[in-house]
């Protein structure tokens, strides 16, 4: 069990307060950004690609050590100590695309079921859930990494909230989005409320959440190659990557110190 402090739930808090913003005003950006959103779509990927690369995925490494002290202690799945938290990573990446493929298929055949509609946003409560519930323990390893973590997504939301009114447009846009913004709310409540947060569980929490956030990632802001504008992608990648790597070599250089 781990205690988080209480002022990295504020900054939890604070965090979870800005990406309801960019969930809310998300059509206001998508009516108003210029060229298309090219420069904004290229740059946001570049951001989250750089971010999912050098924080979340070494991350899931730190994640693995209490996912591995529980299989050493049922000696039938030790032989899985250190990959369970891949294939959790990985099961949360073909959950989302099977959402993502049945929706267009959906959409392609003119066919609004409400059905598939109400599935894929639950999935994507549950993604926002698990985005601010993890978020206090994002505070407590690195307050910069949570910074970028929230940019990050915030800039994410933009862009998936846009694919939801593209798929659902009179549906999400009616209620849909405040739904979502509700499950944030309520992932930073749960984490305030079952404090102390169970290692064990936060940690495939955490690797379920990487998994559907590489889905999304790689399929919502590099799909459309045609529109990419490749030095903003590249801009967006250089600013985050000098960022965690500046902040790797200050924690570095202070452990020597």
């Amino acid at each position: 069990m781990l205690w988080i402090n209480q002022s990295h739930l504020l900054v939890a808090f604070l965090a979870t307060l800005f990406l309801v913003m960019f969930h809310y005003f998300s059509p206001w950006f998508t009516n108003h950004l210029p060229g298309n959103g090219r420069s904004f779509v290229s740059f946001a990927g570049g951001v989250a690609v750089a971010y999912v690369f050098l924080h979340m995925l070494p991350n899931l490494v730190e994640y693995n050590k209490p996912i591995g002290s529980f299989l050493l202690n049922n000696q039938w799945l030790s032989p899985f100590t250190e990959l369970l938290i891949y294939i959790v990573a990985l099961f949360g990446f073909l959950v989302y695309y099977g959402f993502d493929l049945l929706a267009e298929r959906y959409r392609e055949e003119g066919n609004d079921d409400g059905l598939v509609y109400e599935l894929h946003l639950a999935m994507f409560c549950l993604y926002n859930f698990l985005i601010t519930y993890t978020m206090s323990l994002r505070a407590q390893s690195s307050i910069t990494a949570t910074i970028l973590f929230t940019i990050a997504m915030a800039l994410h939301f933009v862009l998936t909230d846009r694919k939801f009114s593209r798929f659902y447009s009179l549906k999400f846009n009616h209620l849909g989005r405040f739904i979502l913004i509700i499950a944030l709310l309520i992932g930073w409540l749960c984490s305030v409320i079952f404090d102390p947060v169970n290692v064990l569980v936060a940690a495939f929490m955490v690797a379920f959440l990487a998994g559907s956030i590489l889905l999304n990632v790689f399929r919502e802001e590099l799909s459309a190659a045609g529109i990419t504008s490749y030095c903003w992608f590249t801009f967006g990648v250089i600013l985050i990557s000098f960022i965690l790597l500046l902040q790797t070599w200050i924690i570095v250089m202070n452990k020597g110190l």
